[in-house]
């Protein structure tokens, strides 16, 4: 199809340059252009396409930022060479039963700290919320504390506006899902569709699986509902391991799975869909609820965007859960969750809860999407994060001692890794504190303390800054090395 007669999307805001740039981003990641294959000329590419030369060159630069194609002097445009794959963190080990979840000192001194400019926060789970493409969200927020009728400032339903639930329904079948806006329920953050999830389908006393390493904020939403977690050892390339957790659901009653599988957080990686598909098996065949977080997966960098497990949920056991904090900005608190079966109980946990989610910020977001907006700000952003992870592991290959291992992760802004054995890496972040750079240790993702020998670093923004922190997080991380530091016994 000619990029020229293609209709204009919503808002008529996706110029012609990005979508060509998005059909020849197809191409390649489907395989039609191979890495070091040659691109069509400009010229070429402008005659067959019917757009001018202007808008071939800002599709072809737009690759070039994330560095999916490179220029050659004289020569044209070529796919980029495949990338050489850092050596990543091995599977931890299968855990023998459940545990109460512990850590929360780590994870209160991590996230109750106000914003510092002078901080350089490598750990905390933000995205770059400067991006230009923001600026129609900031004039819907404006409109919406401008009108006059007060609906910003009155009370919502349970459900969330009207408006917005119809937007993201519609934004579900981008992963397959078909939903009514019935079937959604607005949160304050995907961190609470997480936490009304687990009180919608287990008691207190009862056991959640989750991967290992976790999100620690549903680890400690076990923690405070007096449950117990069941970590599983999850692999950095293909997921959670299903043979240790086909063991675990034979052994304990283990109530839900609690998984991250589309660029899963902190590890990176998506399921395959035959996996996908092979965990919601083993959640039928033990008759166990799933909690889906999705929060990353709009920002995959594969295309087309992968499938959730809940787009073939026959029978309502998913509860997918996801937010606009990591594609949008986190202070909107806008999240929402899709409890299928368990629609009744998750309201239920919702008015106990929170009650309503404020009312501004949903009908800012509703406009921004109406209008257009959403798509091309993810577009902008996945390369953005594409091109910062590999920038980012250039850096780590170059400052980190040669036995680190990181972790590849196939969308997000998150990375993983793992240090020798030796590394104490919450000793490591107070000596960072001091030159003002902060690091997520990784206790904090899981239940009972392990991975002290590694860390999760952002790579939503990389300038120069960033680059000499990271670079410094590897220097010291070789001097502690050298030092011969040991891990502190656990409190």
């Amino acid at each position: 199809m000619s990029i020229h007669n293609e209709e204009k999307a919503p808002g008529g805001s996706m110029h012609r340059y990005e979508r060509l740039a998005d059909h020849l981003r197809e191409r390649i990641q489907t395989g039609y252009y191979r890495p070091a294959d040659r691109l069509p000329s400009v010229r070429a590419l402008a005659a067959s396409h019917g757009v001018s030369l202007s808008t071939v060159q800002h599709a072809y630069h737009q690759l070039e930022d994330a560095q999916l194609i490179e220029a050659r002097p004289k020569s044209g445009y070529f796919v980029s060479p495949q990338r050489e794959r850092p050596l990543p963190p091995p599977a931890g080990r299968t855990a023998q039963r459940p545990v109460e979840v512990s850590q929360w000192e780590q994870v209160r001194e991590g996230t109750c700290v106000l914003p510092d400019a002078s901080m350089h926060n490598l750990g905390r789970g933000m995205p770059d919320i400067d991006a230009p493409t923001l600026k129609p969200l900031l004039r819907a927020l404006s409109r919406v504390s401008r009108r006059q009728d007060l609906i910003g400032l009155n009370y919502d339903t349970l459900h969330g506006r009207p408006e917005l639930r119809e937007q993201i329904a519609r934004l579900a079948t981008g992963h397959g899902c078909r939903l009514h806006p019935d079937d959604i329920v607005v949160t304050t953050g995907c961190h609470e569709a997480i936490s009304i999830a687990m009180r919608a389908v287990c008691e207190p006393g009862g056991i959640i699986a989750v991967d290992s390493p976790s999100f620690y904020g549903a680890l400690q939403s076990i923690r405070a509902y007096g449950m117990k977690a069941m970590e599983i050892p999850t692999d950095p390339d293909t997921g959670i391991s299903l043979e240790a957790l086909e063991l675990a659901l034979e052994q304990w009653p283990i109530r839900a799975i609690q998984v991250t599988p589309t660029c899963n957080n902190p590890l990176g990686y998506t399921l395959s869909l035959e996996r996908k598909r092979a965990l919601y098996a083993l959640a039928q065949r033990f008759d166990v609820a799933i909690i889906e977080d999705d929060v990353y997966g709009d920002l995959s960098y594969a295309f087309p965007r992968p499938a959730t497990i809940k787009s073939f949920d026959e029978d309502g056991r998913v509860l997918l859960c996801s937010s606009f904090s990591k594609t949008l900005a986190p202070g909107l608190r806008i999240g929402w969750i899709v409890p299928g079966r368990y629609h009744e109980r998750a309201l239920h946990m919702k008015y106990v809860g929170t009650g309503a989610t404020a009312t501004h910020g949903q009908m800012a977001v509703a406009e921004f999407i109406r209008e257009g907006h959403h798509d091309p700000h993810l577009r902008r952003m996945r390369a953005q994060y594409q091109r910062n992870r590999n920038l980012m592991l250039d850096v780590i290959a170059d400052a980190f001692p040669a036995s680190t291992r990181v972790s590849y992760p196939a969308g997000g802004f998150m990375l993983w890794l793992q240090c020798e054995g030796d590394i104490d890496t919450v000793a490591l972040n107070e000596r960072l504190m001091a030159e003002e750079i902060r690091i997520a240790p990784g206790v904090m993702f899981s239940a009972t303390g392990k991975y002290r020998h590694c860390l999760r670093l952002n790579h939503a923004v990389f300038d120069v800054a960033i680059a000499r922190a990271v670079a410094r997080v590897g220097e010291m991380v070789g001097e502690q090395a050298s030092e011969g530091c040991r891990p502190r016994r656990l409190a």
